[in-house]
This record gives C-alpha cells, structure tokens and sequence, in this order.
C-alpha cells in the first residue's frame, strides 16, 4: 500500500509517496510523468518517512546541502536501478552529462557503449525528484535538458545547488527543449 501527503516547495506544490519500505515517488504537481508510479490504490497518510522527507526539502531549499538521506524504495527494471543509482551519486552543487553517465553504464556493464539517449529515458523517469538528482544531469553541449518537473525548476534547482552557469544555458528550440 502506497501513502501520499504535499509538500509545498519554493517552486511549487509537490506530491510525495511512500509505502512501507521508504519513499516512492516526489512529483512536482502537474510534470511530466506526474505520479507515474503511484498505486492507484494509495491514500493520504502521516509516515514518518514524510517528516524525514520534508525535513530534507526544507534544508535543501534553504540552500544546504542536506547530511542524511530519507528511506527511499526505488522501484524499476534493472537498468533503470542501475542509472538512479549513479544519478544519488552525483555530488551536490556538480552536474554530470548524459554521455558520462552511459559511459559509466557501459563499464559497469561490460558493453563497448550505452546510448546517452537510453540513459536520458531512465533519468526522465526517475520517480523521487530532487533527492535523487536527476536535475543534475546535462546534455553534452552544456544545454538544460530533459527535467521532468520543468526546464526552469531544472536551472533554479542546480542555482540553488551554487553550480557554475556560465557554461549552461536553456535550449530555445529543437529536441533538447522537449522535457522527457
């Protein structure tokens, strides 16, 4: 049985689910994908994952960087598992491209390559925004791509996190700007 409450975030409303293992899922309202992997069986509730979650938020968007983790039960294929767990490893403030990234996948995975475009679809997917830091991925030219919740919380997110955005910038057009 999945769980949910809001949260309500300096860049808006957000939803937050969990079940008994940790949290499921952390949604800006209205994204892409926006409560994708909720039951739909859920009900609101008051975990205690969900103090601990906000807890986290609120430090996060006071500019801090936050020194524990909430529980959190990531739920996917093997290879989406693979990719979220690369994107909890990018530190805080420090972005990683989607080519570094397939990179990795491939080594771990003893493969000659990975598609960036393959790992740009987990990371598109990943259910607990923010704290799994899949805003922190960018396209290999510097461009903001690809944050479910919105390109302009993507930028306002990695802002918050002090990275440098001289070298980044906000497509205007073309297939980098489509958020996936």
């Amino acid at each position: 049985m999945q769980y949910t409450a809001k949260y309500h975030s300096p860049l808006g409303e957000m939803l937050l689910a969990a079940d008994a293992v940790g949290l499921t899922g952390l949604w800006f309202a209205g994204e892409k994908f926006f409560a994708a992997g909720l039951d739909p069986e859920h009900e609101e509730g008051n975990l205690p994952v969900f103090e601990t979650a906000g807890k986290w938020l609120d430090l996060y968007f006071s500019g801090k960087e936050p020194d524990f983790m909430p529980p959190i039960h990531m739920i996917g294929s093997p290879f989406r598992l693979d990719v979220w767990k690369l994107l909890r490893q990018i530190p805080y403030g420090q972005t990683v491209t989607y080519g570094e990234l397939a990179k990795t996948i491939a080594r771990q995975r003893g493969l000659p390559r990975m598609s960036a475009q393959a790992i740009g679809g987990a990371v598109g997917h990943n259910e607990i925004s923010i704290i799994v830091p899949c805003h922190r991925v960018v396209g290999a030219d510097g461009s903001l791509t690809g944050y479910a919740g919105g390109l302009d919380k993507k930028e306002r997110l990695l802002a918050l996190e002090g990275v440098t955005m001289e070298k980044l910038f906000l497509p205007t057009k073309g297939a980098a700007f489509h958020e996936s």
